[in-house]
């Protein structure tokens, strides 16, 4: 691999991951929106049940695995398909 192209994945990656972020946190919006109330509930609030703020903090790492794994995939495939060459790792 060059050291062009290495230098030119590493903007690129960082961008993707900050994307990636932004579109889980959307998405995880959209989905407590249909599952719980209006807004996910606080930690730090005291008054809000221990239940719905494991539920809501497990939906939200699982939401934001996902949309990481498949943005992450997604640029490789990107990076290949443009340099013939696997992402650096």
């Amino acid at each position: 691999m060059s050291d062009i192209s290495r230098s030119l994945y590493t903007p690129l990656s960082t961008a993707a991951s900050i994307a990636g972020g932004l579109l889980a946190g959307a998405v995880f919006g959209q989905i407590w929106k249909r599952v719980g109330e209006a807004e996910p509930p606080d930690p730090q609030d005291l008054k809000q049940p221990l239940s719905a703020v494991m539920i809501a903090a497990a939906l939200q790492g699982v939401t934001w695995g996902i949309v990481r794994a498949a943005v992450q995939r997604a640029g490789a495939h990107g990076y290949r398909a443009v340099t013939a060459e696997p992402p650096p790792t």
